[in-house]
């Protein structure tokens, strides 16, 4: 028995997707004919309050197409300094959108209306012009952690009065929701734009959805060709995401409960340095100065265990839906032999 812990992206196909996946209906996408699809992208749109919804093949070309929608080249996109479009996408803000990002030091890749309202450049020309401020929720490299809405609100509050566009990466959106008991129409309500990943917490293989109203969205379609993300009868992959819709949102919470009681274990470790809070499903923890990260991880790979080793001695966990009871007894009681 494997127990892979290194991302909720690790995760398979049930038999009832797999199932709902075989007996789509598709078509040409390309020609927007996939029933499917449409169905899907008509779903999510009116469940954030939006009038747009399209689908991509990834997160991070949703939120680069997001960005381009948002700038021009030479402006400044705000964003935390552990944000995923900053840290993990390859440059592509600079690439795709020739933006650049205005970093703020936060808390666990979450900050305040405050640090917005400092972070806008002057209006003097010789400045990049501040566009747009993105957020991530929950964020990733800050172990899981949910952002207060009545922080996103006030930061909203900073982006109608500057005229900057506000654009969420909704990567574990689903995650926030069910331990925020928020709703998809808050979301909605308070940014421009909106991705939500399909292929982490709901367990889909494939997708991304970006959502917003009807002008900011009107050259995603091209933009997503331009990027190369067009597709033919991705029907298929559709299905799979109103199977996890109907089926994979409400059970995030056994994942959130697994992380915590994996957190307690932990936190009972001697070598065990420092544990960031955790609100949702991802654990990150830090050993000691005198433990060796590499053979930390090599010592769980020898019984079959597979977490993700972030350098300096910092280390990540994260449960989902693959994640079984049994799975779960078998790494607690190796932990607490540790």
């Amino acid at each position: 028995m494997i127990i892979d812990l290194r991302s909720d992206t690790v995760t398979k196909p049930s038999k009832g997707m797999l199932d709902a996946m075989m007996s789509a209906q598709v078509g040409d996408d390309v020609f927007r004919e996939d029933p499917t699809v449409n169905v899907l992208e008509e779903r999510l749109a009116k469940m954030f309050g939006k009038e747009k919804a399209l689908f991509f093949p990834s997160g991070s070309m949703a939120n680069q197409i997001a960005i381009k929608l948002h700038t021009n080249p030479g402006e400044q996109v705000i964003c935390d300094k552990y944000a995923h479009i900053y840290n993990y996408e390859v440059g592509g803000v600079a690439f795709h959108s020739g933006a650049s990002c205005k970093l703020i030091d936060g808390n666990r890749g979450m900050f305040t209306a405050e640090h917005v309202e400092e972070a806008i450049n002057p209006s003097e020309y010789y400045y990049s012009q501040t566009s747009l401020v993105e957020v991530e929720n929950t964020t990733n490299k800050g172990g899981g952690a949910c952002w207060d809405f009545t922080e996103f609100e006030r930061i909203k509050d900073v982006c109608k009065s500057h005229n900057l566009g506000f654009h969420i990466d909704g990567a574990r959106i689903w995650n926030a929701m069910v331990a925020k008991n928020e709703t998809a129409l808050q979301y909605g309500y308070t940014f421009d734009t909106i991705s939500v990943c399909l292929s982490k917490g709901l367990g889909c293989p494939v997708g991304s959805v970006l959502i917003g109203d009807e002008e900011i969205m009107k050259q995603s379609l091209s933009l997503r060709k331009l990027f190369g993300g067009n597709m033919r009868q991705i029907g298929y992959l559709a299905a799979a995401g109103l199977y996890a819709l109907d089926n994979n949102i409400e059970r995030l919470a056994d994942d959130h409960k697994r992380a915590k009681e994996i957190g307690e274990v932990l936190a009972k470790l001697s070598i065990i340095k420092k544990i960031e809070p955790i609100e949702t499903n991802i654990v990150i923890f830090e050993l000691n100065d005198d433990v060796d990260e590499t053979q930390f991880l090599n010592n769980l790979n020898e019984k079959n265990i597979r977490i993700i080793g972030m350098g300096s001695n910092k280390l990540r966990m994260v449960t989902h839906l693959d994640y079984t009871d049994q799975m779960h007894n078998k790494l607690l009681e190796v932990l607490k032999a540790l």
